[in-house]
């Protein structure tokens, strides 16, 4: 897995462009913030997230997407169960990803930070294939953006507390600090 500089698109992952970002404002990418999501909630493998991040979700299927079919929302990247690693919008652009946020003083993270969501719940631990997967694309995000040191990796809690509450206490922030990923 690598990233291309000049388009912001990683190489060896799944894309699967969203209509849901727009350009970023001038400013250098400084922040890793790592989400997670299931649709219908606690339920994976659906392809239903890929289907929300591409406006694509078919409302009768669930009650609860009922509730956010409407919304327009993105992160740049998923990683699913298994691993696999999809990416829905180039680094180099502004996904929708952490709402009304902040860290370090700044508002409007969306506007300096790659979002990851991890296929899953607050509450249900991580696959060991999402945790691989996980670390080397911080990795390559890190080579490729140096602004993103180990203390600018954080979760949407972290930036949005009080209104989120993800990755969720189940998702082992040790296992990035091993490998020199967090603080």
């Amino acid at each position: 897995m690598n990233l291309d500089s000049a388009t912001g698109w990683c190489n060896g992952v799944h894309h699967c462009p969203s209509p849901n970002f727009n350009q970023r404002p001038a400013g250098e990418i400084s922040l890793l913030v790592i989400h997670n999501i299931s649709l219908p909630p606690a339920q994976f493998g659906t392809g239903k997230v890929q289907q929300f991040f591409q406006n694509r979700l078919p409302r009768g299927e669930h009650p609860f997407f009922e509730e956010i079919a409407e919304l327009q929302v993105s992160a740049h990247f998923l990683i699913e169960r298994d691993g696999v690693v999809t990416q829905f919008v180039s680094c180099l652009d502004r996904a929708w990803h952490a709402g009304v946020s902040c860290f370090d003083g700044r508002d409007g993270c969306n506007d300096f930070s790659i979002g990851i969501e991890l296929e899953g719940t607050d509450h249900e631990p991580f696959s060991e294939a999402q945790y691989q997967a996980l670390i080397e694309l911080c990795q390559v995000l890190q080579r490729t953006y140096p602004a993103i040191t180990p203390e600018r990796v954080c979760g949407h809690s972290d930036i949005a507390p009080g209104r989120k509450t993800d990755p969720g206490p189940a998702f082992d922030w040790l296992r990035l600090r091993a490998a020199s990923i967090t603080c």
